[in-house]
């Protein structure tokens, strides 16, 4: 596979437009296995769009959907207002950066870079500028006469996406392309590739199973988990506000803690230790699933008691575990300092951030 899917205009035809998305009903078995469940989405038009979610969940089977190289079992997707369902990648002017690079060894990245256009029929006195200009944009226009086997992971990296900007597509598609590169190298090439999406003004559907690039990089972001979409929306609205227990189970590093209660108006009750909320919760009463994220949490005199588990020093920071019942419960500490083994210790839970869902459909309640 080349990287390239898409057929060629080079002529920067992206209008305000272009790029707008619509999957509805999407399913995809592979056997009896059924890997997406009826995907509905929608992508506007020059928006980073994550898809996000744990392995196996579904998100690169939707890409690959997105950009032909997998039919649907049923469903249908357009682009623009036009169904593409059945179309074929090369008439869909998309362009994909798959996890690998997919670059030819023997050609230099001047080759790489202008393959797709050579490919497409652009005039042969336009390909160097073009391939010049697409280098440039990711910073490797010295390296044009090497070949790939002589760079570094991040220039191939580089070489990847510039062979996919090279087109102008409408729709530019990015499969975990940061996983090969190591993690300081990656905080580096994320900043970048935001800013070189912006630079393309070109809709942007981006496949990761790092929460962190999802909340950082994305306009909006679907949660993917088996198979089903279980959120869409801002990074800062799924964070804050998960839809239900498996989202909140899911997002956050480390995620929301999840322990059983019992709500009355506005008083939780978490075994002996209660606390009021800022308002009362009129859906809730009886049981529920209190959740609260571990920067909410705070050793006291009275509270929640908890004995130390594991302490985690992170520098600046520590992650404290504690066993509560039966539950583990991971409390973010602003500060490093001594704690003994098995401490007992006191925890209180910030009213103005606990989260309630309900027990047994596992959705939020407001």
């Amino acid at each position: 596979m080349s990287g390239e899917v898409g057929q060629s205009d080079a002529k920067g035809s992206n209008g305000d437009s272009a790029g707008r998305v619509s999957l509805r009903g999407i399913r995809k078995h592979f056997g009896a296995f059924e890997a997406l469940k009826g995907i509905d989405l929608d992508i506007e038009p020059m928006e980073f769009f994550a898809l996000l979610g744990p392995s196996g969940s579904g998100k690169t089977t939707t890409l690959r959907v997105l950009a032909g190289l997998e039919t649907p079992d049923d469903g249908t997707m357009s682009m623009d207002g036009a169904d593409v369902t059945y179309t074929q990648p090369g008439e869909r002017d998309v362009a994909m950066v798959f996890q690998n690079y997919a670059l030819y060894p023997h050609m230099t990245l001047d080759a790489n870079i202008g393959f797709p256009l050579r490919m497409g029929g652009v005039a042969k006195d336009r390909i160097p500028g073009l391939v010049r200009e697409a280098a440039a944009k990711v910073k490797i226009e010295h390296l044009l006469h090497r070949r790939p086997g002589q760079l570094s992971g991040g220039q191939q990296q580089r070489c990847a996406l510039a062979r996919a900007i090279v087109r102008q597509p409408r729709l530019f598609l990015l499969d975990e392309p940061l996983s090969n590169l190591d993690a300081q190298l990656r905080l580096e090439t994320r900043v970048e590739l935001k800013k070189l999406q912006r630079s393309l003004n070109v809709t942007t559907v981006y496949v990761t199973h790092d929460q962190e690039e999802a909340m950082t990089i994305a306009d909006r972001m679907a949660v993917f988990l088996d198979g089903e979409i279980a959120q869409v929306g801002t990074p800062e609205e799924v964070f804050n506000k998960p839809r239900n227990v498996n989202v909140a189970a899911f997002i956050g590093s480390p995620p929301m803690n999840l322990i059983e209660g019992q709500v009355e108006g506005r008083t939780v009750s978490i075994g002996d230790y209660r606390f009021d909320l800022p308002a009362a919760s009129g859906q809730a009463k009886g049981k529920v699933i209190v959740g609260v994220r571990p920067s909410h949490i705070a050793i006291a005199e009275t509270g929640l008691p908890a004995k130390l588990y594991l302490s985690e020093n992170l520098g600046e920071t520590m992650l404290l575990n504690f066993n509560v019942g039966e539950n583990l419960i991971k409390m973010r500490l602003p500060e490093v300092r001594t704690f003994a083994d098995n401490e007992a210790v006191n925890l209180q839970f910030d009213p103005a951030h606990v989260h309630l869902f309900d027990p047994q459909t596992g959705l939020r309640i407001e």
